[in-house]
């Protein structure tokens, strides 16, 4: 396997941190997708499509016509504010990267780029991968879980580029992901003079929190978290309206709909009280089955490279994963970065796993594109 050049691919990762990526702001979205697109171009000899939903621009590459062997993903945008830099500059420092976007998930973009750079020289063709970079991640992917789930639909493989754990395990396993908001209605009245006219939203939510703080069972891996909670006008009224946000998570499918079910067949439990549960199941689970085979792979191929034993995690956040998943597609994810302080001033990426993210992305696909 041709040496890998550290060189270059800093290079781009100072460039491309430098180049802030807010997920609220479209023009700084733009300008990384302008930027994408010229390392991406250079590196795989072909320009990608640029995909827009509600202004924010996705990249596709798409190499070949035919039946797609791997999809490699992962998303430009960050949750860093634009001018985060004046404070938080990218900075190489004894091995370490910081910035912001340094581990989620700028290195995990290059990771992939540079190693299918590697393969194209390797090979002469990249026919059969595509990939996707979203812009819209960190809001849950609204726009382009549609765009996710067609490319990766049949695909034999989806490989997923966000960070791997501190030390270098890759993502077997994620919890799904689901959201609501329980709005109560009931009726006002002065609390003084005659409470006995009102129906108070603030019982009736209340006593739904306790139906709903019972359903967390981390036993089975499942965590029901009544969250923001709000009710009431002033101290002297019954209060009309209240509401809690209610998040949810699943090891399973199965549990995912279990508690789905449950959460929007709640009923009243104050008379004259309505209530509406909105939201509802965001990311399907990226169930462990879904990745064993791709694992066990990844596992023989970091072995032959001569990389430390490649282990494996599972974890309660969703990713972009979670959909190729539940299209029915064998994904695996972590194959980015490895570091640690995504969402925080610690962001890091070391550089020693670097080089053997490239590689072992390169054999992965390599193997991938081999198979009949």
């Amino acid at each position: 396997m041709a040496e890998f050049d550290s060189k270059e691919f800093m290079s781009d990762f100072q460039v491309l941190i430098e180049c802030e990526s807010f997920t609220g702001d479209p023009d700084a979205l733009a300008r990384s997708a302008r930027l994408i697109s010229r390392i991406g171009t250079g590196l795989l000899g072909a320009a990608p499509t640029i995909i827009e939903t509600d202004s924010r621009p996705h990249l596709l590459w798409r190499f070949g016509s035919g039946p797609r062997r791997a999809v490699l993903i992962g998303h430009h945008d960050t949750v860093w504010p634009t001018g985060t830099l004046e404070t938080f500059p990218f900075s190489v420092a004894d091995g370490v990267v910081r910035g912001p976007g340094a581990d989620d998930m700028k290195g995990g973009l290059l990771i992939a780029l540079h190693a299918l750079s590697r393969l194209r020289h390797q090979r002469g063709s990249l026919d059969g991968v595509s990939v996707l970079i979203t812009a819209d991640e960190e809001l849950g992917s609204p726009g382009s879980r549609s765009i996710i789930e067609a490319e990766a639909r049949g695909a034999k493989a989806a490989l997923v580029f966000e960070s791997g754990a501190a030390d270098g395990s890759v993502k077997i396993a994620r919890k799904g992901v689901a959201i609501y908001s329980l709005e109560v209605t009931g009726r006002a009245a002065h609390a003084g003079v005659e409470p006995e006219k009102g129906v108070n939203s603030t019982l009736e939510v209340a006593n739904q929190v306790v139906r709903i703080a019972a359903l967390h069972d981390p036993s089975v891996g499942t965590s029901v978290v009544p969250t923001v909670m709000r009710s009431g006008s002033t101290t002297n009224t019954v209060p009309a309206e209240a509401s809690v946000g209610i998040d949810s998570r699943a090891a399973t499918v199965a549990e995912q709909i279990r508690i789905d079910e449950i959460l929007t067949s709640l009923s009243p439990t104050v008379a004259g009280a309505t209530i509406e549960v909105r939201g509802g199941i965001n990311r399907a689970p990226l169930e462990q089955k879904m990745a064993m085979g791709l694992y066990a792979r990844a596992q023989r191929l970091a072995a032959e490279l001569g990389h430390p034993p490649l282990r494996s995690v599972a974890v309660g956040g969703g990713s972009d994963g979670n959909f190729t998943a539940g299209v029915g597609t064998p994904t695996l994810d972590g194959l980015g970065t490895v570091g640690g302080g995504s969402h925080a001033r610690n962001e890091h990426a070391l550089q020693v796993w670097i080089p053997r993210r490239v590689e072992l992305t390169q054999a992965l696909v390599a193997e991938l594109l081999a198979e009949d």
